[in-house]
């Protein structure tokens, strides 16, 4: 019992096992409820008979969607924060933590299952004090405890479901856990779990507390930082991209087996060392796995982008969400692979992801969206995974008829007992168009035509079903990701409409998501900012305004990325090994601040801050954000030399280092608009640098009046002009320029004689084996 001079702890809503109900937060709860008005639709199955909530807990008053699918449990939920941990210190209770996302398959399971069951949730009530918490939301809080997870497990993953000392130290971890023993064939269950923890914390608490301590120190050591040491020299460049090569699964594309995942950082680093050495491995590598993986069912047939991975090593059972940040990483790799190979495909490819996320992933306001759900309501309204997507073959063939869907079949690996659970279909392209062609008697255009006509019914046919869930949340580093890959897509593919997407959502970001100080928030949802901003915000928002920079040639947006670095520079920076933390000086304590350095399905803020840094140092002209990259490499030395497989994007920025830090800039005189001659010599010196992959430089195509301009702040603009009244390009490394030339082929020569060789003598190629 609590000491008597203490106060009572406050009421809870009225929940099963709840013993003291607090009128002010029920007015409160009920208040929320109602301002959501008479289309709500609560997340639950415990209803009134009027269909209204049974039961309503502390989340209905957040903002994320993840935490607000939880609102209506039976269990006494708190979000994140000391309220929580007071409670249960007071109460003299473990913290039960379960931290998932809302589009997040086997969280819904486990919700379904132990969350909404009042046996589980009355229990928890009474013995627990309940965290909720929104991994994207709270990276930081997912991190230290993804850590405490895997140290007490061996692996990861979501839902986490941690018990915690009111000390916010972890004693028992794991991920998913069944309700109860003998479902889904396990020994033991989450009641099971919860009713020998919550025994063993009421009877020998002391041991609790002891082994808590111990994780804590475990985890805190495996936070340490390694000792910094020595740039990494080229070698090491030359030595992941061996590494990376011995993974590929040359049969069908990508590394490993299954589960088998974009991991597209990975392949930007082959596709840099591709075009920095002349590799034809690299490329091929590449080359295999954008192909494969478009023409799998992890690539949505018929309105764009990617779903999160695939089940099978084949890329052709996808699960079925869809990721922003994925999306993002994809559409922008698709882009260089066309400007460095050219295939048509890939073009396709990332123009389709881009239109799906123009047209499904972007708020009014300009902000694009988090991500959607894999499962989805089928005719009766019971939630089935990937649902939205699939097909029957008997509703392929009354969409499109006999004719069509005998062409559709063929090509998509429709059959009538189909690919996937329930006798549905996924599509997947199965063989080259042009042997399809070949087997159905028709010309590949005609082909491709028939498969247009039928994408687009397929399209109109799946609108009318209830699409997934959608986390409307707006996050800034996803959302850099983002405007960077809309960018880099505008100006080498030369979509205008492109550039106009980046342009909104960077402008969201920053009206919305941006303090008057200049500190960066986390993420907007039902109108509201929710959370100070972590590294991985600033790095990609730093990323995506540079992208965007150099797509319009607009200064306001290198201005924003420079401020947003003087804000990192200040409040995260380690002073000691070097590097950047996960969170600013100013951030909530938690039982360990970290420096990211691993790449995972994002890359890691330290890796892209070494490329940001690089990037700023050449328009700058100084020292000093490359002295802090070189800061970065030796932070992280050992990683890149002994682990290279967790960091591809940091030696993407490491090779650049080892480059030659290229400019290209064509000025166009004022009267080079229209349809005249000086606009067609224009196109043509723009259509060179929107056609060539040129990763690690920087780019502008502007007018006489836009580089005069900038000149003062950017000194590379300096001295540049029309010269002679002719669109001029200008070949430069930090300053030391070709001559200048109008000639479309003298730009081209001139720019690839400024590439320097990664090493001397070039590394021999990467063996790749044949399929």
């Amino acid at each position: 019992m609590p000491p008597t001079d203490q106060a009572p702890p406050a009421g809870d809503p009225p929940l099963p096992g709840v013993k003291r109900v607090d009128p002010a937060l029920v007015a409160r709860l009920d208040r929320a409820l109602e301002a959501k008005g008479p289309r709500y639709e609560p997340h639950t199955r415990h209803r009134f008979p009027d269909g209204k909530p049974r039961y309503t807990n502390r989340l209905i008053l957040e903002s994320s969607p993840y935490l607000l699918q939880h609102a209506h449990n039976p269990v006494d939920w708190f979000p994140w924060g000391d309220a929580a941990f007071e409670r249960a210190r007071a109460e003299h209770k473990p913290v039960f933590l379960s931290i998932g996302y809302s589009t997040c398959h086997w969280c819904h399971v486990m919700e379904q299952e132990s969350f909404e069951d009042t046996e589980i949730a009355t229990f928890l009530n009474e013995h627990f004090v309940c965290i909720k918490v929104d991994r994207e939301q709270r990276p930081d809080v997912d991190a230290v405890y993804m850590t405490a997870v895997e140290a007490l497990t061996g692996q990861g993953g979501w839902p986490m479901t941690l018990l915690l000392t009111p000390d916010r130290e972890p004693f028992f971890a794991g991920t998913y856990f069944p309700p109860r023993a003998g479902a889904r064939g396990a020994r033991v269950g989450l009641l099971e779990i919860l009713r020998q923890m919550a025994s063993r914390y009421a009877t020998d608490r002391a041991s609790v507390v002891a082994r808590a301590e111990q994780v804590s120190r475990h985890m805190e050591a495996l936070a340490e930082p390694a000792a910094p040491g020595a740039v990494p020299t080229a070698a090491t460049v030359v030595a992941a991209a061996r590494a990376f090569a011995s993974r590929f699964d040359p049969a069908h594309g990508g590394f490993g087996g299954a589960p088998k995942f974009p991991q597209p950082a990975r392949l930007d680093f082959l596709l840099r060392y591709a075009a920095r050495t002349g590799d034809p491995g690299a490329l091929e590598i590449v080359r295999r796995t954008l192909v494969a993986m478009a023409d799998g069912g992890i690539y949505d047939h018929i309105g764009g982008g990617f779903h999160r991975y695939a089940t099978d090593a084949r890329w052709r059972v996808p699960h079925f969400e869809k990721m922003l940040y994925d999306n993002a990483q994809l559409a922008a790799l698709y882009v260089a692979a066309y400007q460095l190979d050219g295939d048509a495909r890939f073009a396709r490819v990332a123009r389709e992801t881009l239109d799906y996320v123009h047209r499904e992933m972007t708020s009014p306001a300009g902000g694009f969206y988090t991500a959607t759900d894999a499962d989805s309501e089928d005719d009766e309204g019971h939630s089935v995974e990937g649902w939205f997507f699939t097909w029957p073959a008997s509703e392929v063939r009354k969409v499109l008829g006999a004719e069509r869907a005998k062409v559709a079949d063929a090509v998509w690996g429709i059959t009538p007992a189909g690919n996937f659970e329930g006798g549905r279909n996924i599509l997947y392209v199965g063989a080259p168009l042009a042997e399809s062609a070949k087997k159905l008697g028709v010309t590949e255009a005609a082909l491709r035509a028939s498969l247009e006509s039928s994408r687009r019914a397929l399209f109109e046919a799946r609108a009318k079903r209830k699409p997934p869930h959608l986390d409307d949340k707006i996050v800034a580093e996803d959302n850099g990701l983002m405007i960077g890959a809309f960018a880099r897509a505008s100006l080498a593919l030369d979509e205008p409409r492109y550039l106009e997407a980046a342009t909104r959502a960077a402008s969201f970001v920053l009206d919305h998501l941006r303090a008057p100080g200049g500190a960066l928030g986390r993420s907007f949802a039902g109108g509201a900012v929710s959370g100070d901003g972590y590294l991985g915000d600033y790095a990609a928002m730093i990323a995506g305004l540079l992208d965007l920079y150099e797509a319009s040639a607009q200064p306001r947006w290198l201005e924003a990325a420079r401020a947003l670095q003087a804000q990192l520079d200040a409040h995260f920076w380690d002073a000691g090994p070097g590097g950047y933390f996960r969170t600013a000086d100013t951030a909530e304590k938690l039982p360990m601040r970290t420096r990211p350095g691993y790449d995972g399905a994002v890359p890691s803020g330290n890796s892209l801050e070494a490329s940001n840094l690089l990037r700023l140092a050449q328009l700058d002209g100084g020292d000093a954000h490359r002295a802090r990259a070189e800061r970065i490499f030796e932070a992280f030395s050992q990683m890149l030399e002994r682990a290279p497989l967790a960091v591809p994007r940091l030696l993407s920025a490491l090779e650049a280092y080892h480059d030659v830090a290229l400019e290209v800039v064509v000025v166009r005189p004022a009267d080079a608009a229209g349809e005249g001659p000086r606009a067609r010599e224009a196109a043509a010196l723009a259509s060179v640098v929107r056609g060539t992959y040129l990763p690690g430089s920087f780019v502008a195509l502007c007018t006489e009046a836009e580089a005069r301009a900038q000149a003062a702040r950017v000194p590379l603009f300096d001295g540049k002009a029309a010269l002679h009244d002719a669109p001029t390009a200008f070949v430069c490394e930090r300053g030391r320029c070709k001559l200048p030339t109008s000639d479309p082929a003298a730009l081209r020569r001139q720019i690839a004689g400024m590439r320097r060789p990664l090493t001397t003598p070039a590394p021999a190629p990467l063996a790749v084996p044949e399929r």
